[in-house]
């Protein structure tokens, strides 16, 4: 198991910045940070590769990020940042801050990994303001059922390579018993294999 915890520490953050930090994904990060404002948290923050996306009315962001090779890897956008970036948690699933604390949200290919999912959507919503906004890019469970089929066999050797994500999770029926309204979606076929790149893009506010 050590050598999974070593996999896991050291190589994982960094496939995670080569593959999340393609040209391809950067019109997607600009579309899905447009609309963040005020205090801004942001879990699976990685090597934060959406700062240099953050618009104007952004005021400060607060990085969840459990991997300190990821945070590391971030350094230098971190230098370039026009907000202050703090790294202030580790785990989206227990977040150390009150209620209220938040006026918006952003997860960018972030709910494949996380564990506990529903326990992450809970946090969102306890700690954003009423009406916050939660404004997300994932990939996920794909909406041809032969794909589908692709995706549940491939879902096990997914989780061992890239850090426990998952292929075939229904990321919109998630977020929706997750108790958010999704005002804004679009799904749609990325460029890469279809069993990986069937896309969600979307806000959702917290009720």
């Amino acid at each position: 198991m050590e050598d999974v915890g070593i996999y896991r520490d050291r190589f994982v953050p960094r496939l995670v910045d080569v593959a999340c930090g393609m040209k391809a994904n950067e019109p997607l990060r600009e579309r899905v940070c447009s609309g963040l404002s005020g205090r801004v948290i942001e879990p699976g923050f990685g090597s934060g590769l959406n700062v240099p996306f953050y618009p104007a009315a952004v005021t400060s962001v607060t990085a969840v990020e459990p991997a300190d090779l990821g945070w590391k890897l971030a350094a230098g956008r971190l230098a370039a940042a026009r907000v202050p970036v703090d790294r202030a948690g580790l785990d989206g699933q227990r977040l150390p801050f009150p209620e209220n604390s938040f006026d918006t949200a952003l997860s960018t290919w972030t709910m494949c990994t996380i564990p506990d999912i529903d326990a992450a959507l809970a946090e969102l919503r306890r700690v954003l303001v009423p009406g916050g906004t939660l404004h997300f890019v994932e990939h996920g469970l794909a909406p041809d059922p032969k794909v589908q089929r692709w995706q549940h066999r491939l879902d096990p050797l997914q989780q061992r390579i890239a850090g426990g994500c998952h292929l075939n999770r229904d990321i919109v029926a998630i977020i929706r018993a997750g108790g958010f309204e999704i005002s804004e979606l679009d799904v749609f076929k990325g460029r890469g294999p279809a069993f990986i790149d069937s896309q969600s893009l979307g806000v959702a506010s917290s009720a």
